[in-house]
């Protein structure tokens, strides 16, 4: 997988083969990615030209992140190639003026020491650095030097005998270090990264020494930062550093097409060993990265953090969100953290729908969400404007986009897209919820459609209590459906109804007959022929042994009021359901104490029989009878205004019941042969029925 690259000015050592890379400082030239290999050159051979006879203090200056380092590091191998000894100290190591000082001579000067050649010059400065010892300031530094608050004669002979063996010794140094036939390159860098007060500590150490003849020190910073620390009573810091550099080099932008060259290097080669990172959508991904991406990008160091990043999430997600919408949100992550931080209370506000007549639009809570993360963006609004355009259409109304409703969510879940609020919320909290994983079996279910041994294998491995919501979720495939899908689909899915569970769902969620009879009617409107419908149907009906789940095909297909969807013809769907009525009432008792939906199956048989047709005898067997109570069985669900609790109560739908029958003295005579059969586990249902009798009704409940 390529995320498109022009091909950069110098191809760098891919760094894939050995690990992500690091926001680390590259070590030699075949990792130039910048082609700074050559100015670094330049850069060492003008250090050595210059007269060092008094010492040279150069400076390598650029932003934070514009790979200073790194050019130090190119640079150094000229200098060491001309037998040159390039020593380091790193102040960010150390705090406060005395610690500073005692380590700086004591680093180079063990440095020296194990160097050929330069090991008396080591002790020498060791002991010139102990003169130091002790000390809480440092001569002839101005202003900038805290001076001892309390004065006693025996403080001030400590001094004045430090001061003359200082004199001594560093003599001793100056001559020595006169005498080396080349000069010694001290590197201080990571100087930006210090306090104030410890920037200006610094300079104070190199202002002391930067006389001695043949040292070069080689300081490396941030041109503003460390002008900022310096100023100092109205002075202006750039002041102060021009009368200590003697050279200093600004390093140069990086060309734009390099670095973007180099960003989707690095994109691709975190990426090139996840087993799934996910398709790349390539019509969104050129304007997800010119107008959210990019813009965040000043630097490699910006890279290698977002080349980093990107790889753990991605790997961590495994292909569940679309590819674009992650490679979007890590860059809001890594560069705009405090935008980053209110995004999970503006869920709402970025995945919520509207209807598109007006209907939510303008809901002030998910707008208030909105400019909050805007304002969160600062100077960075547009990219945040772009992010909500780009990847949340929803919330783009709040902004003055369009208006989304409920039906794009089919498709943004389809795409893992994170306008999908299950997707985004997989993102943040990298836990599955429900609604994705039914989505994610759907979506292996949906694979196996037209075979249908194996979609039927498929979905019986997964739990029951779960099957209903996979079976929902296959309707995001609908645009998918194709002729090919419909016979061994539509088969499968009514053989399962009859198993599928009674869940105790809230208010508004759908039965499972209605789930099964959505996603069959929208696998038989494929066809769009009537003709094609009635040959569908007819190939489903004899691998279908449910009466009820031939009934559930059959209505929809149909014409009957309220169910239908009239795909076949009027003449066809009247013989269908002539047809089932017949076996039907060809049924025997086993049979038709197995069906779930009996009391429907007969009480649909009974009404719309026509009048040359026999009439239905319901079997005088408890079996039947349990059968019908179990499916006249229902509940009652209500729901107290601001209350989340829903309330159920049990019911039968006793009217139906006799009107099977004939009569309610019918019925008693089968609930009390019931009774006397003593059926198992079928007390409560026979209690609820005996209440009936009883003459209770649901308008009394809570009275009796």
């Amino acid at each position: 997988m390529s995320l498109g690259a022009s091909k950069p000015v110098v191809d760098p050592v891919h760094k894939s083969d050995r690990g992500i890379a690091t926001d680390n400082p590259i070590q030699n030239p075949a990792e130039d990615a910048l082609g700074r290999a050559k100015p670094a050159r330049s850069f060492a051979e003008q250090i050595l030209s210059l007269d060092s006879a008094e010492g040279i203090v150069v400076g390598v200056l650029g932003p934070w992140g514009s790979g200073k380092t790194s050019f130090v590091n190119l640079a150094r191998r000229h200098l060491k190639d001309a037998d040159i000894p390039v020593l380091e100290f790193n102040p960010w190591m150390f705090s406060g003026a005395e610690q500073l000082v005692e380590a700086f001579f004591v680093e180079i000067s063990a440095q020296l020491k194990i160097r050929s050649g330069f090991a008396e010059i080591g002790k020498l400065l060791e002991d010139y650095g102990e003169t130091f010892s002790g000390l809480g300031w440092l001569p002839l530094v101005g202003t900038w030097i805290e001076r001892g608050k309390v004065a006693t004669k025996g403080l001030a002979k400590l001094l004045q005998r430090k001061k003359e063996g200082m004199g001594t010794r560093r003599s001793k140094v100056h001559k020595a270090l006169a005498s080396i036939e080349k000069p010694i390159v001290v590197v201080l860098d990571d100087i930006d990264r210090l306090t104030t007060s410890e920037i200006r500590d610094v300079f104070k150490l190199v202002r002391l020494t930067a006389n001695f003849p043949n040292i070069i020190y080689l300081l490396v910073f941030d041109r503003l930062r460390v002008e900022e620390a310096l100023g100092e009573q109205g002075i202006p810091g750039r002041d102060y550093l021009e009368k200590i550099l003697q050279i200093g080099i600004d390093l140069p932008a990086v060309p734009t097409d390099v670095l973007n060259s180099q960003i989707f290097k690095s994109m691709d080669a975190a990426l090139a060993k996840i087993e799934n990172p996910g398709q790349i959508d390539q019509n969104t991904w050129p304007d997800v990265f010119m107008e959210i991406i990019r813009p965040l990008i000043r630097n490699m160091r910006d890279v290698r953090r977002y080349a980093a990043a990107i790889h753990g999430t991605v790997r961590d997600l495994g292909g569940q969100v679309a590819l674009v919408d992650v490679l979007a949100l890590e860059a809001i992550r890594v560069f705009l953290p405090d935008v980053f931080r209110g995004i999970n209370g503006a869920v709402g506000g970025l995945t919520d729908t509207s209807d598109g007549y007006g209907r939510h639009a303008n809901s002030p809570h998910l707008k208030q969400q909105i400019d909050r993360l805007i304002k969160a963006a600062g100077e960075r609004e547009e990219v945040i404007r772009s992010l909500i355009q780009r990847l949340f259409p929803a919330g783009g109304r709040h902004i003055g986009g369009s208006n989304y409703g409920s039906d794009w969510k089919r498709s943004w879940l389809r795409e893992r897209r994170v306008a999908h609020e299950e997707v985004f919320r997989l993102y943040l909290e990298r836990v599955v919820g429900k609604g994705l994983q039914a989505f994610t079996d759907a979506e292996k279910a949906w694979e196996c459609m037209t075979d249908r041994n194996a979609f039927k294998s498929y979905l019986s491995s997964i739990e029951l209590e779960r099957l209903q919501d996979v079976i929902s979720s296959l309707e995001a495939y609908e645009d998918e459906f194709r002729p090919t899908h419909i016979v061994p689909a539509t088969v499968v899915l009514l053989n399962l109804l009859p198993v599928l569970p009674d869940r105790q769902g809230g208010m508004f969620e759908f039965g499972a007959q209605l789930i099964v009879g959505r996603v069959v009617y929208r696998l038989i409107r494929v066809l769009n022929d009537p003709q094609a419908v009635e040959i569908a149907v007819r190939e489903i009906l004899p691998q279908v042994p449910s009466l009820s789940s031939q009934l559930e095909l059959i209505s929809d297909v149909g014409y009957r009021e309220g169910a239908g969807h009239k795909l076949a013809s009027e003449t066809a769907a009247r013989e269908l359901e002539k047809e089932w009525r017949a076996r039907v009432r060809a049924a025997g008792a086993d049979m038709l104490a197995n069906e779930k939906s009996l009391l429907r199956t007969l009480l649909i048989t009974k009404r719309d029989a026509d009048p040359d047709e026999p009439v239905l005898v319901v079997p005088d067997s408890p079996r039947v009878t349990v059968a019908l109570l179990r499916s006249a069985r229902s509940e009652v669900q209500s729901q107290a205004m601001g209350s989340r609790a829903v309330q159920r109560y049990p019911r039968l739908a006793w009217d139906a019941l006799v009107e099977l029958y004939g009569d309610e003295a019918t019925l008693r005579e089968r609930i009390e042969t019931l009774k006397a059969s003593q059926p198992d586990e079928t007390n409560d249902l026979l209690h609820l029925a005996e209440k009936y009798l009883g003459g209770w009704r649901p308008s009394d409940f809570g009275r009796d």
